[in-house]
């Protein structure tokens, strides 16, 4: 089974960019799907982004739609996540999720998540 990290979070300014990135290690990385949510303090897990197993097809929440970025190399075993025009509404942890179904925007769906990684947009 895959085991992922996620790395790249730290403290940016408002209007700034950051670029996550989520490791995968185990298990053949090309059979998952992947995903991005995000969790505030005292807020549920969002949505952030999706991408299907070859990379051929990307979802977007609608908080995020035109300022972020998913994107995956399966030679690499690694899928990123391209945060540019942030905003303070932004701050969360964000983690990175695989499932072997395809990709959804559902939080149940996926089996397998990372740490997290914090991400501070400050004002």
């Amino acid at each position: 089974q895959v085991q992922l990290v996620e790395s790249g979070g730290g403290l940016v300014q408002a209007g700034g960019s950051l670029r996550l990135s989520c490791s995968a290690s185990g298990g053949t990385f090309s059979a998952y799907a992947m995903c991005w949510f995000r969790q505030a303090p005292g807020k549920e897990r969002e949505f952030v982004a999706a991408i299907s197993r070859t990379g051929g097809a990307t979802g977007y929440g609608d908080s995020v739609t035109g300022r972020f970025t998913i994107a995956r190399d399966n030679a690499k075993k690694t899928v990123t996540l391209q945060l540019t025009s942030l905003q303070p509404e932004d701050t969360a942890v964000y983690y990175c999720a695989a499932t072997t179904q395809y990709y959804s925007r559902s939080h149940s769906q996926y089996g397998y998540w990372g740490q997290g990684t914090q991400v501070t947009v400050s004002s």
